[in-house]
């Protein structure tokens, strides 16, 4: 016998429906692209939630198996393309059979390569509103060996013409800069791009060369010896895994090794880090939990519980070369994001950051000036350019305060950039009454909107 509240039995997909109702059977009915997600089979699965759960756990262990023989980094699971494609997926739902290598290298190549020519066609648009920068890059693997050969082994002459042919690609009107790394080769054909392309600047990376400021100090004796007895204890932390879960007990799960941008940057806030968990890391040293076990035998365990507990010297280095250093590496932090453009705020970051140094260390030229003169010889040599002062005297964020100082310098860098991008003619007269009226708040610049 039926029940009024199941007047349809189906015998399955596709199958004649009894109709207990009517006391006879209805003739099959078609399938709707619905039907994929609401057959009985689907509805059961979805009320067998134990088995949904292992579904999905064997789901998510093929995908991570992907992962890790493809060599693929974790964070691709973030890349919003990823989360996409899996829902895209999902929505197709049973039956899809995945792309082949052939198809990767196909069709749906070419379509992405039209995609992304179609994007480009509206930054093209831009490139001769706005002007553009062109940034080339080079980098080495785990064993110092170059990626891209052509930017660090080719010949001079030859790099130029790699450039020469992206700058006119792009349009030679268009390009305000060329930034790259300094190393010598790229030092050169900057200098011969500025000789040959009249209104073209190069310039080096900031944080490349904050980086090797940040390297140059670490090489002073005072910080050097303080960075390895900080490696000998993150070395220790980290190099077991019971060690390194004994930590994050006592730390509360917070870390103590901090990647950053770079290498040096990632040491000096790993001192940071140190000096946070100080207390954390004595009591973790001086348990009981850990002094029984085999990990506490070791000559560097020893070595770590002695900067930790006894080397009072050590925790005053580290004070001293945060407060030395960290201003710089937050520099480098603010330059590498993508929040706002660095180019307007490079010259008064770093000399914020001079004078952050100084007063983290109470004015004391003889602490102050050896960590000053690292920075000076950098910034003299390389990073000092026209375009950073001038983007600092054009920033209204700065112009308009009471500190603002039009120096000479800042002057002069101003009138060298105008001269290479305007040269002699009517726009550079233009641009000169324009000048005017923003030193003058005067004009447009009047509008309170724009105050």
């Amino acid at each position: 016998m039926g029940t009024k509240g199941t007047p349809y039995v189906s015998s399955g997909s596709g199958s004649a429906t009894y109709s207990q109702q009517t006391g006879s059977f209805l003739p099959p009915r078609s399938r709707g692209p619905l039907d994929r997600y609401v057959t009985s089979e689907a509805h059961q699965a979805t009320l067998n939630t134990p088995f949904k759960k292992e579904e999905r756990r064997q789901a998510s262990r093929a995908l991570a198996r992907w992962f890790y023989t493809s060599v693929i980094p974790f964070n691709a699971a973030n890349n919003e393309h990823y989360v996409n494609a899996m829902k895209l997926v999902s929505n197709f739902g049973p039956g899809f059979n995945a792309p082949t290598s052939h198809e990767y290298r196909t069709w749906m190549l070419k379509e992405e390569v039209e995609d992304v020519q179609t994007m480009m066609k509206e930054h093209q648009k831009a490139w001769k509103r706005y002007g553009c920068t062109i940034m080339s890059d080079g980098w080495s693997d785990g064993k110092s060996r170059c990626l891209i050969n052509f930017l660090v082994n080719s010949p001079q002459d030859l790099l130029y013409d790699y450039l020469d042919d992206v700058i006119q690609e792009v349009g030679e009107e268009n390009v305000v800069q060329v930034v790259s790394n300094n190393a010598l080769n790229y030092k050169n054909v900057g200098s011969k791009l500025m000789e040959r392309k009249e209104n073209v600047w190069w310039t080096p990376c900031v944080a490349y060369c904050i980086d090797l400021t940040l390297e140059d100090i670490s090489k002073m004796t005072w910080f050097d010896d303080t960075l390895k007895r900080a490696r000998c204890i993150s070395k220790y932390l980290y190099g077991h895994q019971w060690v390194l879960a004994l930590m994050r007990k006592y730390t509360n799960n917070s870390e103590i090794l901090r990647p950053a941008v770079t290498r040096f940057a990632t040491s000096f806030l790993t001192l940071q880090s140190l000096q946070k968990q100080k207390d954390n890391l004595v009591a973790l040293f001086a348990s009981q939990e850990w002094s029984e076990s085999t990990y506490a035998k070791s000559r560097q365990a020893k070595l770590a519980k002695h900067h930790v507990l006894h080397d009072r010297e050590f925790c005053g280095r580290v004070s001293f070369c945060i407060k030395g250093v960290l201003p710089l590496v937050c520099v480098l932090r603010e330059v590498d994001s993508e929040e706002r453009p660095p180019m307007i705020f490079i010259y008064e970051l770093m000399d914020a950051a001079k004078e952050k140094i100084a007063s983290n260390l109470n004015k004391v030229e003889k602490k102050y000036m050896p960590i000053w003169r690292k920075i000076d010889r950098r910034w003299d040599e390389q990073l000092h350019q026209p375009l950073h002062v001038a983007g600092y005297y054009l920033n209204p964020q700065f112009r308009c305060e009471d500190g603002f100082l039009a120096t000479d310098e800042v002057v002069n860098g101003l009138f060298a950039c105008m001269d290479r991008m305007l040269g002699k003619g009517k726009e550079r007269e233009e641009a000169d009454c324009q000048l005017d009226l923003y030193n003058d708040k005067h004009g447009p610049f009047a509008d309170s909107m724009a105050m």
